[in-house]
């Protein structure tokens, strides 16, 4: 097992994971399997708990883990499927260690952070790697160096280099080099920077810069000399115009060939598939006008996942798009901007918990349905369309969910059977994989074109199945189910009316785009050009 170890410095936010995406993706482009973990210092056990407006959006596994976004990314750019495992949090360590010394297992001695806790993360880190069976595991250390709660963790990896063999493990280290007002680069935030990192007892192998403009040959020079690492492993990592660029720049960087090299790596074979996908990217033609209806608007990391799908399909598509995030709140101060949706080719409502947005969401919803413009609802915005439906088609109303109206009349959206005695808020939820079967020449079947699939759940209130009856006869279906259980429901007639109590956005790839946006971006692009 090869390890490549990706730590920062001066500040947060700068890249790291889209650079260990990128590591990772270039490895697997070169025939290597790859997988990678993402170490969270935070408390937390995991990331469900948190606010988008604290921590962006809360990515979905297979397996149910409620994680950083920063695995999603993992998962787009190396095509693969992670587990709870991949994400290593401080409150997952010292549980399992605390859990231990209540057992006994530790007996007799004083439980302490070396070697107990460090020994555990180690053991976490090959765990996970050894059961993926992959070549190369990435680890990411999130936060900076000199953060008291990454301590534990890169003494960890400090001891894992002692340990393994040379040329398994290497260091990755993510700086900034910033410009100064006269447009000079300035590498003393990397040398304090590379300087803290050694005070702890890891020197990097590489280091990847962030800067706006490619580093001059003068400032490669200055680091390679002030930092000790080889001219060639002082990477530029310059602003890209999109993210899904930066593993073919970083590869023009000689990046790749270079941790080949440190880590006696050999490969003669080429996947370009990557490269094909930007390069069409770059060649898309005409337009779709997509609005986001949702309530974390200001924040787009809220709904990483959801503009990552929109990409893929429209690259898939081969058609430009643009996206306009609307606060619903908006819609609820003054109903007549409801009207402004009639600009947009499609209109989109994500997900989300809590009642603040939820009648200017319904609205939007009302107003893409009566207009006839293409609509798609993901697990909330699906909830919305069947109130929605319910109240102005069906009769019933005063239709609502009990999330926001314990006392509603026609409790059409109810809370799942299974969660009505769940105390504990995290990892309590519907979560992750589960099956649906589709109805034979439903739209859904149409947008899948099989009869099961398989999407990632989120979720603690369902459709309410005494009241699936009173408003298919009016016309909504509910064409995907989990025995009892409305998956997908669809207005036929419409352009495209579609929601989903799954959120299909997590399983969205370059390449290979999520089925219902992709059928949603052909739906837009037949509007807008009956439109034109």
């Amino acid at each position: 097992m090869k390890y490549i170890i990706v730590t920062g410095g001066v500040m947060s936010g700068l890249g790291k994971g889209i650079t260990t995406a990128s590591i990772g993706r270039n490895l697997k482009n070169k025939g290597y399997k790859v997988t990678a973990i993402k170490i969270d210092p935070y408390i937390n056990i995991d990331a469900g708990t948190m606010s988008p407006f604290q921590h962006g959006e809360v990515f979905v596994l297979k397996d149910g883990g409620e994680v950083d976004l920063d695995l999603g990314n993992y998962e787009r750019f190396l095509d693969t499927e992670l587990t709870r495992e991949h994400n290593l949090t401080t409150g997952k360590v010292y549980q399992s260690v605390i859990l231990k010394e209540r057992r006994g297992e530790y007996l007799g001695k004083t439980v302490q952070i070396i070697p107990h806790i460090t020994n555990e993360i180690k053991d976490r880190i090959r765990k996970v790697a050894a059961k993926s069976g992959a070549d190369v595991c990435l680890v990411e250390v999130g936060g900076t160096v000199g953060d008291i709660e990454s301590m534990p963790f890169l003494e960890a990896v400090r001891q894992m280099h002692r340990e393994e063999p040379k040329g398994d493990l290497a260091f990755v280290h993510v700086t900034l080099v910033p410009m100064d007002p006269q447009g000079d680069q300035k590498t003393k935030p990397t040398q304090h920077s590379v300087k803290e990192l050694r005070e702890l007892g890891l020197t990097p192998h590489v280091i990847v810069t962030r800067c706006k403009e490619p580093l001059l040959d003068s400032t490669i020079s200055k680091i390679s000399l002030f930092c000790d690492v080889p001219e060639e492993a002082v990477i530029s990592a310059h602003d890209a115009k999109d993210i899904y660029e930066v593993p073919i720049m970083m590869e023009k960087e000689g990046l790749t060939d270079y941790l080949m090299k440190l880590m006696n790596l050999q490969s003669d074979s080429v996947d370009t598939a990557w490269a094909q996908m930007v390069d069409r990217m770059h060649n898309l033609k005409g337009k779709v006008n997509i609005g986001i209806v949702g309530k974390y608007t200001h924040l787009e990391d809220s709904y990483l996942s959801i503009s990552a799908s929109i990409k893929h399909a429209a690259i898939d598509c081969g058609v430009n798009y643009c996206t306009t995030w609307i606060n619903a709140e908006s819609f609820e101060k003054d109903p007549s901007l409801v009207a402004t949706l009639s600009k947009y080719d499609g209109i989109l409502v994500p997900g989300g918990f809590g009642e603040r947005g939820v009648e200017g969401k319904i609205m939007a919803i009302r107003y893409a349905r009566e207009n006839d413009i293409p609509y798609l609802g993901l697990c909330l915005g699906m909830q919305l369309s069947v109130i929605e439906f319910a109240r102005h088609v069906s009769g019933l109303e005063n239709a609502n969910s009990t999330e926001f109206d314990e006392n509603t009349p026609y409790p059409v959206i109810d809370i799942l059977p299974e969660q009505e005695n769940v105390v504990d808020m995290g990892a309590t939820m519907r979560l992750g994989d589960y099956e649906a079967d589709l109805k034979s020449g439903s739209l859904a079947e149409c947008v899948y074109g099989c009869p099961k699939i398989i999407e990632r759940h989120r979720h603690r209130y369902e459709v309410n199945p005494n009241f699936v009856d009173r408003i298919e006869e009016k016309g909504m279906v509910f064409s995907g189910k989990n025995r009892n259980r409305m998956e997908i429901a669809e207005i036929p007639g419409k352009k495209f009316f579609f929601g989903s109590q799954f959120h299909p956005e997590f399983k969205s790839r370059p390449g290979r785009p999520s089925p219902p946006f992709r059928a949603f971006v052909e739906a837009m692009m037949s509007s807008e050009r009956s439109n034109s």
